[in-house]
């Protein structure tokens, strides 16, 4: 009878430290900049899904706003997303890139100041 609960103590304390990895994780900084703008930072993760943040603010008041979401795996799949504006222009843009084991390939599209818009494509062996 000792031994079955030994086993089940065991058992249990191997569920915890495979548990424990898949936890949740947060973080976020504040910092001022060189020029008299601030930047502030956020990372968040579940599991194997990696979110961020980051925002910037110039001493003119311009922004530049970034929000990436990363899936780690065999093959690393991130989406990014970026808007900035200042004083009268305003761009955005839209990134996917997928990292495997050899190769790297990403496809964007980004819009300028005056509504134009770009579409790039990008594939680089390892």
């Amino acid at each position: 009878m000792m031994v079955v609960s030994w086993n089940r103590t065991l058992a249990a304390l191997g569920v915890v430290i495979l548990l424990g990895p898949a936890s949740a994780m947060a973080a976020e900084w504040t910092r001022d900049t060189r020029n008299g703008g601030q930047i502030t930072r956020s990372l968040t993760r579940v599991g194997n899904i990696y979110s961020g943040q980051t925002t910037r603010v110039g001493p003119n008041g311009a922004t530049y706003t970034s929000n990436s979401t990363c899936r780690d795996g065999f093959v690393d799949r991130c989406r990014r997303s970026y808007s900035a504006t200042g004083p009268s222009r305003a761009y955005s843009g839209n990134t996917v890139t997928a990292r495997g084991p050899y190769r790297v390939r990403s496809i964007g599209v980004h819009t300028g100041p005056r509504g134009n818009v770009g579409i790039g494509f990008h594939r680089h062996w390892r």
